[in-house]
């Protein structure tokens, strides 16, 4: 056994004694001896074919100790936490050697282990849901985007421009004269009363013709990113190329059947809005209602959370999001230079929500252990296809990308949550 005494430290600090037997420790030894000799050269010997004795004559006996060491360490490691009933998280791990001979080794390590976290009151919740009605207000509402969807574009050449035309401009800024950098553009579309421009652009904008030239003045927001500019006066000048229009269709069965393929009328096309409003409003209720659960398991969870937990949380964020990133053909790097992010201020954004979700894993965790809930075999092939079926992948594929005892640990937080929202009081 490598385990010489586990004491802990501090909350959620331990640390191991650990001992490397001599035989283990001299084939480590050996392996790095094979490994580094065909680097080294030797007088009277061919490069790379200096015996281990030799070297460790003209270098110590010790030359290949602490590459040895390094190599067992994860192991030895691992089986001591292992022998000691710690659970540790990826977080620094302080190494000391106490002891060291060709005999073998001794070293202590202070490791971060899993917090022992505490839960009550996760039955009969009660909160207040939101919920939606379906009115014909807001039926009128999508139909009004569906027609906003179906319209065409038409030139505009009797009148001036007007909010929600899209205009084609030149325009440049200037400041004291001067051109600023970013103020310029040509063949620019901007629909107006889209906000896509500083207050006042595009209201000034509005109300001129095809082919007009003028000059705007404005002043930048107080709050603007670009410091020099902030809260400064500036102006514009903007030359009108085109101005475009949207023509929206009827609203008749015509254009029922252009846009649905389930309804032929105008009044079955009302009702099947309605039915999809009303699927769309009971899962956002449901959404509502965990999510005011998830709160209030977070309010309920006692117990001292190592800060390690959060940043590993953090750290597959923000992997995730660079994995969508290359997805759409950015890298990180050049996503981070074009929002002026810095990798710190990036990992900052994730901060809150990384918080949230490592307390409310932990908390269900703890539910799941408090009520005995676990993931039966169906439960786990069932899982298995789904994910199989999300992602056009064979089963048997599946399960080799993710280990049982995993997804066990999902199945079970999963049914946590099913009974969390199956007790709860909700108004």
């Amino acid at each position: 056994m490598s385990l010489v005494a586990s004491n802990k430290l501090d909350t959620n600090r331990y640390e191991v004694e650990v001992t490397v037997d001599g035989e283990a420790f001299q084939k480590a030894i050996n392996r790095v001896y094979k490994k580094e000799v065909k680097k080294i050269n030797i007088p009277g010997f061919r490069k790379g074919k200096a015996p281990r004795s030799v070297i460790e004559k003209m270098y110590g006996k010790e030359v290949f100790y602490e590459d040895a060491m390094q190599d067992l360490y994860p192991q030895y490691l691992q089986e001591a936490v292992e022998e000691a009933g710690l659970k540790v998280i990826n977080d620094k791990i302080d190494l000391d050697v106490t002891e060291v001979s060709a005999n073998g080794f001794t070293f202590k390590a202070a490791v971060t282990t899993y917090p022992e976290v505490a839960i009550d009151g996760y039955k009969g919740i009660e909160i207040e849901a939101e919920s939606e009605e379906v009115t014909d207000e807001k039926i009128d509402a999508e139909i009004e985007k569906a027609r906003q969807r179906a319209s065409s574009v038409a030139a505009v050449e009797d009148r001036p421009a007007q909010d929600g035309d899209t205009v084609v401009i030149d325009f440049e800024g200037f400041k004291d004269g001067e051109p600023f950098e970013g103020g310029k553009g040509e063949n620019y579309n901007l629909t107006l009363g889209s906000g896509s421009f500083i207050p006042g652009f595009e209201e000034k904008v509005a109300g001129h013709n095809k082919d007009e030239e003028f000059t705007i003045d404005l002043s930048f927001p107080e709050d603007y990113q670009v410091e020099e500019l902030a809260g400064q006066p500036v102006e514009f000048k903007i030359k009108i190329h085109e101005i475009k229009t949207r023509i929206l269709p009827e609203l008749d069965d015509d254009f029922v059947m252009d846009v649905s393929e389930d309804s032929s009328t105008v009044e079955e096309y009302r009702k099947e809005i309605a039915e999809n409003l009303e699927e769309d409003f009971k899962k956002a209720r449901e959404t509502d209602i965990e999510n005011k659960l998830s709160e209030a398991l977070i309010e309920k969870l006692e117990g001292e959370i190592p800060q390690a937990m959060y940043e590993n949380k953090i750290t597959d964020m923000v992997r995730e999001f660079e994995m969508r990133l290359r997805s759409q053909g950015l890298e990180l790097e050049t996503y981070m230079q074009y929002m002026g992010l810095t990798e710190e201020s990036l990992r900052g954004q994730y901060e809150e929500t990384a918080e949230k979700r490592v307390k409310l894993r932990l908390a269900l965790e703890k539910i799941a252990e408090i009520e005995n809930i676990e993931a039966s075999e169906d439960d786990l092939s069932e899982e298995y296809k789904k994910i199989a079926d999300v992602y056009n992948m064979d089963s048997e594929a599946v399960k080799l990308a993710i280990p049982a005892e995993d997804l066990k640990k999902d199945v079970a937080v999963s049914k946590a949550m099913d009974l969390v929202k199956e007790t709860a009081v909700v108004k």
